[in-house]
């Protein structure tokens, strides 16, 4: 018998990884907030507001609008819900309600009200241990999983073989899978690239070129292998550098984790179109104020709400940050976008 999944979300990456788990054939509880939702998946099998185009096998899905109902028929609870809705969607839980199971976080943000990350906030309100909790993390735009492009998924757990073992349900013609067991970094690594994206996105939107973008995407990655530091991450070479021996058995070069999840998701989300982030931001660089943009975009842009988590953090960390001070101060201190990037251009280099 497989593992038994639970997916909790039903935007378009919570949709893309129901799409995975059952291409292979693994049955999935699946919390759609929706009943009318639910009644659509069940009769035209497709998600009528997220990824049209990916059809379901509906025999592999036990679908509910009570997340309670899910977890409780998991092995593996998968978090893919935005940030800023994860309390509230696990608000009233039994506090033993996730004893005996893994979570797999595919959360790319800090709940903002409490400031935590995930596994922070699960060990608070329900004892959850650091051990059962997992990431799926990495360069992966729900879009394209649906389009079947090939694509790279990193797996992150304190033990190295159950966290292969969850990787390989993930495992698809269309998608590889990287494991390490860098649980902290690769999720601050997402918080930060969602914030570094809304940046590009605001460069965008005031008409800076392509010279101008690169040069503050390659800063965005040295300030994240800084903050990184400051917290205690040893990996945090977001620019590739080869570290330690080749594999011992097929001399190949051990894969360096940091160039996929670190680097190759902050160049996505900066550059992709798909990117909400950066759609985000080029609209406040064209003028729009926060409000206008989210009601715009009518997705969640997980870099606003994490500027400003990551900037409380940083009076603690104290780590040099001066493009997420900008981005945050831009978004929530009403600089003006173009005031603020002239504030950012002499600290390029």
């Amino acid at each position: 018998m497989g593992m038994r999944f639970g997916v909790i979300g039903s935007g378009s990456w919570a949709t893309a990884l129901a799409k995975i788990l059952t291409d292979n054939r693994q049955s999935v509880g699946w919390w759609v907030r929706s009943e009318a939702s639910i009644r659509h998946i069940q009769a035209r099998h497709h998600n009528p507001q997220y990824l049209p185009s990916v059809y379901f096998d509906t025999s592999l899905l036990a679908m509910s609008d009570d997340p309670a109902a899910v977890i409780a028929g998991a092995d593996c609870v998968v978090m893919a819900v935005p940030s800023a809705y994860t309390a509230a969607t696990l608000e009233g839980l039994d506090r033993k309600a996730l004893e005996g199971k893994m979570v797999l976080s595919a959360i790319k943000g800090i709940l903002p009200e409490q400031n935590l990350l995930l596994n922070e906030y699960l060990g608070r309100e329900f004892g959850f241990s650091i051990a059962d909790y997992y990431t799926v993390m990495g360069p992966c735009h729900a879009e394209e999983v649906a389009a079947e492009k090939l694509s790279y998924l990193t797996f992150s757990g304190q033990d190295e073989t159950s966290t292969r073992e969850l990787a390989s349900y993930f495992t698809t013609d269309y998608l590889n899978t990287v494991t390490n067991q860098d649980v902290y970094g690769v999720q601050y690594a997402a918080v930060l690239k969602n914030i570094y994206a809304l940046g590009a996105g605001i460069a965008h939107g005031l008409e800076y070129g392509d010279n101008f973008l690169s040069v503050l995407i390659a800063n965005c990655a040295d300030e994240m292998a800084g903050f990184l530091q400051k917290v205690g991450i040893r990996h945090a070479g977001v620019v590739g550098v080869h570290e330690g021996p080749d594999d011992p058995v097929s001399h190949k070069r051990q894969a360096n984790y940091a160039a996929s999840v670190y680097l190759g998701d902050l160049l996505v989300t900066c550059y992709s179109l798909y990117s909400r982030n950066r759609t985000f931001g080029n609209m406040i660089g064209k003028g729009y104020s926060v409000k206008s943009a989210q009601l715009e975009l009518n997705m969640v842009a997980e870099g606003y709400n994490a500027s400003k988590c990551i900037y409380l953090i940083n009076k603690d960390i104290k780590a040099e940050m001066p493009i997420a001070g900008i981005i945050y101060r831009i978004l929530w201190e009403n600089v003006k976008a173009g005031s603020g990037f002239k504030q950012i251009e002499p600290y390029l280099v």
